[in-house]
């Protein structure tokens, strides 16, 4: 659809060259259509950018959904089950963070965390929120704790080792001696991810235990 090209093309457009200096008339030109569609449809620059930031949830909400649904909350789960269910999550966001597709998406969102505007709380309030939030309240639930600052920390750190293949992606690839981040190193990167998420819930378990 002419309005998906469009909106995939703005998102590399703003994600390269941010708000200010992004060019309509060159996005419209780049996806076959006049700028007049732009102002239709958008109202303008800064309509587009938010439409592209709805889009990027959009699409970050069709990568996750899968995993963060088939998550009720509301029944009880013990804690084996919770620690199954982060792992599920962490390993669907490393291989969202791993894939090609979400580079444009994560340099617009990287901007926007940088400088916050609208769209950032767009992208929030979107399934991201939901899925930070779903990830605080397993970790409480892995680890048999209330204290819900020191699972969002935990969530945190969780999140850092994931994206930082995205992030940092040109670091990772140098240190890693490798071009691309292939079906193997995701496995790699997996293996190890999951243990350090292990280590880290067992020793907030640990220090649970010490208080108590």
């Amino acid at each position: 659809m002419l309005q998906h090209r469009l909106l995939e093309i703005a998102i590399a457009e703003f994600a390269a060259k941010g708000l200010e200096g992004a060019s309509t008339r060159g996005i419209a030109t780049a996806a076959g259509t006049a700028m007049s569609s732009i102002t239709y449809h958008y109202g303008g620059k800064e309509g587009l950018y938010l439409a592209a930031a709805d889009y990027i949830a959009v699409q970050l909400c069709e990568e996750m959904a899968p995993v963060i649904d088939e998550i009720d909350l509301s029944a009880e789960i013990g804690a084996v089950e919770a620690r199954r269910r982060i792992h599920d999550i962490l390993r669907q966001m490393i291989d969202t963070m791993a894939g090609d597709k979400s580079a444009a998406w994560s340099l617009f969102i990287m901007r926007e965390q940088m400088a916050p505007t609208e769209a950032f709380d767009r992208i929030y309030g979107g399934l991201m929120g939901k899925m930070l939030e779903t990830l605080c309240e397993l970790v409480c639930i892995a680890t048999r704790g209330e204290d819900r600052d020191a699972a969002r920390i935990v969530v945190i750190t969780l999140m850092g080792q994931v994206l930082v293949l995205r992030a940092s992606r040109a670091t990772v690839l140098k240190l890693m001696k490798r071009d691309t981040i292939d079906a193997d190193a995701v496995a790699t990167l997996q293996q190890r991810i999951a243990a350090n998420t292990d280590a880290i819930l067992d020793r907030l378990i640990t220090e649970g235990q010490d208080r108590s």
